[in-house]
């Protein structure tokens, strides 16, 4: 089992090679009865998401949907390529 702080700061890297940029949070959905993780805030946009100023995100990245996650690696996360 992994806790979701073990995923902050690690690189995030497609499948093809191409960095994305490190994790700086992680977003998630509260239910009655669980936490469901939907994305990773990862780059620049991610690092101010993770500050609160979610209006800058716009020159950044949207995060990155927890589906497009295919490996927790070493210290690398790695993800479907994203156009």
């Amino acid at each position: 089992m992994r806790t979701l702080s073990s995923l902050v700061r690690r690189q995030v890297v497609t499948e093809g090679g191409r960095k994305l940029g490190k994790c700086y949070d992680i977003r998630a959905e509260l239910t009655q009865s669980s936490l469901k993780v939907t994305g990773l805030c990862v780059g620049g946009g991610g690092w101010l998401e993770h500050l609160g100023r979610r209006e800058e995100r716009t020159r950044g990245r949207d995060p990155v949907p927890w589906e497009a996650v295919v490996r927790i690696e070493g210290d690398r996360i790695v993800v479907h390529d994203i156009q």
